[in-house]
């Protein structure tokens, strides 16, 4: 559709999420789609809200070179509202959305596992955070994979 939007989203909103929205929005700009799609990141929990992404996220994304200027933030009722898909990494992060969206009314998003997407089928994205500048790395390539399958599907 012309409107369709796309959403992010993790735990805390600053390591997978982000790198996540960033890789989302490279495809989309260099396929000249930025106009039809609108993206962003938020987290479940309020931890974050308002930090920049983890270092080890920007250096990763840098290394590939992507920018991002994203500050962590939660997710709110009116996400549920306007956005088509919420994507998000991990059993945990779809409990919790699916809990949150049952207290919305017309929640019209489609919560699922950006994993869902995966070619390669690894169904979950772990959480980096207490890893290295590796897992960071395998963190960007299954978002791009999915990123990418997710695009063809919907584009």
């Amino acid at each position: 559709s012309e409107n369709s939007l796309e959403y992010l989203l993790s735990i805390g909103n600053i390591c997978r999420s982000p790198i996540a929205e960033a890789v989302f929005r490279k495809l989309v700009t260099d396929e000249k789609l930025e106009h039809k799609w609108r993206t962003d990141s938020a987290a479940v929990s309020d931890w974050n809200v308002g930090r920049f992404p983890d270092s080890r996220a920007l250096s990763c994304l840098r290394n590939h070179g992507i920018e991002t200027a994203h500050k962590a933030r939660q997710i709110t009722k009116e996400d549920f509202q306007t956005f088509d898909h919420i994507l998000c990494m991990d059993e945990s992060n779809l409990r919790d959305l699916n809990r949150k969206s049952n207290q919305v009314k017309d929640c019209k998003a489609k919560i699922e596992l950006l994993g869902t997407y995966d070619p390669q089928k690894q169904l979950i994205i772990e959480d980096p955070y207490y890893g290295n500048e590796k897992d960071f790395e395998t963190v960007y390539e299954q978002c791009l994979r999915c990123c990418k399958a997710f695009l063809e599907k919907y584009h």
